[in-house]
This record gives C-alpha cells, structure tokens and sequence, in this order.
C-alpha cells in the first residue's frame, strides 16, 4: 500500500479545501445557504447534478446554478452525474460554472468531453465510481485537472463512507506524483469530522461535504468550523 500522502512542505493539512455540497442544503433558501458556506469559509461551492438516468434522482440544471452566482464569490464545482454529458456542456458553462466533471462511465470519448470542457475555459474533471478502477483514466490522466474519487455510490446525499474506497485516492496520489502532474484530488461521499481526516492522509486535496455542513443541528459556521478543526487536530 502506497504511504499515506502528506501536507505540502510548509503547509499543514487544514489547508485543504472544502467544497459544501448544496445537494444537503435546504432548497426553500439555496442562494442564502450557499452565501452562509461563502462566508463561512468554504473554497468551492460543489454542484451535484443528477439527470434521473445515469442516476436514479433527479436535482437542478443551468438554470438554478445561474441564479446562484449572485450569492458567492467561489469557484463553482459542477459534478454532472448525466448520460451524454456532451450535449449539455456548454449550457453549463454559460451557466457560469468554474470546473466541470464528469464520470467516466459516462463519456464513450472522454478525452473528447474534456476537450470541449477546457475548451470552453472550465477546469476539467472525471469522476470515478467506487468500483471504477484509476485505470479507466489512467491514459486520460495528462489531460484534465480534477479527479474525483467517489466514496459512496452516486445518486443520493447522506449515504455512508466506504473507507476501502480511499485506497484509490493514495494510489491515484502515486501515480500522478511518479508522473510529475499536478492533479487535484476530491474526494465525496460521507465526508465528516470523523471520516474527513483519514481523506486528507489518502491523498485528498479538496473534500466534497453534504449533510456535514447543511444540517439542522448546527449552523452552516458551526459545521464548516467542526469540519476545519477536524483537519487541524
């Protein structure tokens, strides 16, 4: 097993990014949620969007990501869970979204899709399933900027972390270390206090939190603050 990945010379752990998944947030107030994660200290505000075909649910489009751009400043990570995502790209980007991702069970021509990703001035990213091995991107890996390691299956927030799954992430981490590439690494699914520690030593540059941070047990500050001390500790 590859060794656990350490923080960047100089740099502790806590500065790993964080990205609130608005798929947790309370739909009512979404834009005021996502300016409560802004002020909060988050580093991305995460999109999961879902099609009801490459997934069972159903969530939002274009159209509400727009209207969200008002409410933050952040860098918008869209994780398009959809079939065919190449007909839906550039609604996307003129959504004004910053980074696009897509799974690679999804796209018969990813490097195609991520062409026309960078193309249109997004970061580009894959996202890989739990039992989708790095393989299937390995020879994609010089072209795309994010990866995104899922340790749940997608579809549904609030579903709990498979920890086997970071060993992807730490052999991900080796493999774009031996090949000198600066590929970000997120990791989402049953991200909290206590499983966000254990991400980071695997290899994770970015965590993806849902229910951790938009919930009714504790205010939007209080949980980005528990998450942030659970990476300091």
């Amino acid at each position: 097993m590859t060794p656990d990945h350490p923080a960047s010379p100089g740099s502790p752990i806590s500065n790993v990014k964080l990205a609130p998944s608005i798929l947790s947030a309370d739909f009512s107030r979404l834009g005021e949620q996502v300016a409560e994660a802004t002020e909060a200290g988050a580093d991305y505000i995460h999109l999961d969007v879902m099609d009801g075909r490459f997934v069972p649910n159903l969530t939002f489009g274009p159209v509400v990501i727009s209207g969200l751009k008002s409410y933050t400043h952040l860098p918008l990570d869209a994780h398009l869970m959809i079939v065919e995502p190449e007909r839906r790209i550039q609604d996307f980007i003129d959504a004004g979204v910053d980074h696009i991702t897509v799974h690679a069970e999804a796209c018969a021509h990813l490097h195609s899709v991520l062409s026309q990703i960078r193309e249109g001035g997004c970061r580009a990213g894959v996202a890989l399933n739990p039992t989708t091995p790095i393989s299937a991107i390995e020879e994609a890996l010089p072209f795309l900027d994010i990866v995104l390691i899922l340790t749940v299956n997608p579809g549904f927030g609030g579903q709990a972390h498979i920890p086997e799954v970071l060993d992807k992430a730490r052999r991900l981490r080796a493999l774009t270390a031996e090949r000198g590439l600066a590929t970000e690494i997120e990791v989402d699914g049953g991200i909290n206090a206590l499983t966000a520690p254990a991400a980071v030593r695997a290899g994770a540059d970015t965590l993806v939190a849902g229910s951790a941070v938009f919930n009714s047990r504790e205010t939007v500050a209080e949980a980005m603050a528990k998450l942030r001390g659970s990476l300091a500790a």
